[in-house]
């Protein structure tokens, strides 16, 4: 084996977009998480993110890394192009200066759009390509509700997904696009990838990979077909249902080793094992009331109410009130706590000060498309700065930051007010707000998933509420404009379905 250094580049613009959001992501979204430019991204070191897994391999194999940028955001409308202009120039620039490098590692989402382009990590692969021409590999890492596109798969080496949702494999994601790239390296492997789709649009809620759920079944294959001596790596997409582009659709992605017809045929039938399990990724979803209902006949311990619809892990504005407005014309009285983003009515109740009764217009400030602001009176109990630390995920280890944040409560209701959405891992932002979950009767997680491993040790149920917004329960009702028809589960009858096929080439 040969004894030199091989010289690897690192980079990543993360960022993961809607198309039914008023909101836009630009420098300042990216900023509220991190940038970190050449040396800095080392400071990801440490961290549960997938440059901190790719890292370790490196340094495992004495390779020297490139630093390029690592620049995450958490999930809004589509990127501004200033913003994702200047941080591709980030990316490129050190690329370009630090020629020749023996690889690149590019941990993407895969699920950014900005304002002029539905494919940004396709042109960002290509773009890289073109610095380091055919014969160097360039592993692409994407989260698994990518929308995995033809420009992806022909510019990179390989494209390796995340094997969780929750994603808790986020660092050995990292890993193992690190050990693939030095397996190419050394010459012991020669990739081929196939991504077959199918056209299935449905939301995270039964996305998840364990348990007798749809994509644990479909995970399971895809680590069986990695045991194989011909299968470098599987993975299982579940695309990001709140995008608006052609070509969307989910199903598996094989990369074999030199054999373009053993990738095809592998993913044709993991695709059209997805198609078959299509009906299992609907969700029942319950009124509010019924939900309340169901809640106060089970004795003890926190009842989730799953309010979707306004997920920031998915893009939404985090600024919905509608599970507030109907829990109050309810008349709950049980504990329960809710969160919202509206920086105005965060500084409102920082001017009054802890302890005073003030009256607020709270919530859809930031996207009020989908919704009114409702007046509500209450008392400010806390107020803090909205800092914590996350304790695992795609953000594992870093720092989180709500800005301005105040725990306002009306009636039995205490209301988390936040400056800036934060990705939803555990309950990180309650607990630095002093709210315990085993105090509460009722608490509303906007998450499709994260919180079945936030609150599996005290939860006693959990039921998806219907209520409006950009990432709702079911893709039923969503207004595409350009999503191909015909898709499940808003067209029922599909004839003579062919998966879509994307293919790559063995590079000389």
């Amino acid at each position: 084996m040969s004894s030199r250094t091989w010289r690897v580049a690192i980079g990543s613009i993360f960022a993961e977009s809607s198309h039914f959001l008023t909101t836009r992501i630009d420098r300042s979204y990216f900023e509220n998480t991190y940038i970190y430019v050449r040396d800095d991204l080392f400071k990801l070191a440490g961290t549960d993110c997938e440059i901190a897994g790719a890292l370790t391999i490196c340094k495992s194999k004495n390779a020297e890394v490139v630093p390029l940028v690592a620049a995450r955001s958490v999930s809004g409308g589509p990127v501004t192009d200033e913003c994702y202009a200047e941080l591709k120039q980030l990316l490129l620039t050190p690329l370009q200066q630090a020629m020749p490098v023996d690889g690149v590692i590019l941990p993407l989402h895969g699920a950014m759009t900005t304002l002029s382009d539905d494919d940004p990590e396709g042109d960002l692969i290509h773009a890289v390509r073109e610095i380091v021409g055919q014969s160097v590999p360039i592993i692409v890492t994407l989260d698994l509700h990518a929308h995995v596109t033809q420009k992806m798969v022909e510019n990179a080496d390989a494209i390796i997904g995340f094997t969780h949702y929750p994603h808790d494999d986020t660092f050995t994601t990292g890993q193992r696009s690190a050990n693939l790239l030095f397996k190419i390296l050394r010459g012991e492997a020669r990739p081929v990838t196939v991504m077959a789709k199918v056209p299935v649009i449905c939301s995270g809620i039964n996305g998840m990979t364990f348990g007798d759920a749809p994509m644990a079944h479909l995970t399971q294959q895809a680590r069986e077909l990695e045991k194989q001596p011909d299968i470098l790596s599987v993975s299982i997409f579940h695309v990001q249902p709140s995008i608006d582009i052609p070509g969307m659709g989910s199903g598996g992605l094989v990369i074999a080793n030199g054999d373009i017809e053993v990738a095809e045929h592998e993913a044709r039938k993991l695709a059209e094992d997805y198609w078959a399990r299509r009906q299992d990724f609907e969700p029942e979803i319950i009124p509010v009331a019924e939900a309340i209902q169901r809640g106060r006949a089970i004795e003890s311990g926190p009842v989730l109410l799953v309010d979707t619809a306004d997920c920031v892990g998915g893009g939404a504005a985090g600024d919905s009130i509608a599970l507030l407005e109907r829990l109050l014309d309810l008349g709950v009285t049980e504990p329960t706590f809710l969160m919202v983003i509206d920086p105005e009515a965060a500084v409102s109740c920082s001017k009054a000060g802890i302890g005073q009764k003030i009256s607020l217009e709270l919530g859809y400030k930031i996207d009020p498309s989908w919704g009114k602001s409702i007046k509500v009176e209450g008392i400010v109990r806390h107020l803090f700065d909205g800092k914590f630390r996350y304790r695992g995920g795609i953000y594992g280890g870093t720092i989180g930051d709500m800005g301005l944040s105040a725990v306002f409560q009306v009636g039995a209701i205490q209301i988390l007010i936040m400056s800036r959405p934060t990705y939803d891992w555990l309950d990180e932002q309650f607990r630095a707000a002093g709210l315990d979950a085993r105090d509460a009767k009722f608490i509303g997680v906007k998450n499709p998933m994260n919180y079945n491993f936030a609150y599996r040790d005290v939860a006693k149920a959990a039921f998806v509420v219907d209520t409006p917004g950009p990432t709702p329960p079911t893709l039923r009702n969503m207004p595409f404009k350009r999503l191909n028809r015909p898709f499940f589960p808003v067209d029922s009858d599909i004839p003579d379905l062919q998966p879509a096929i994307l293919k790559s080439s063995v590079r000389s």
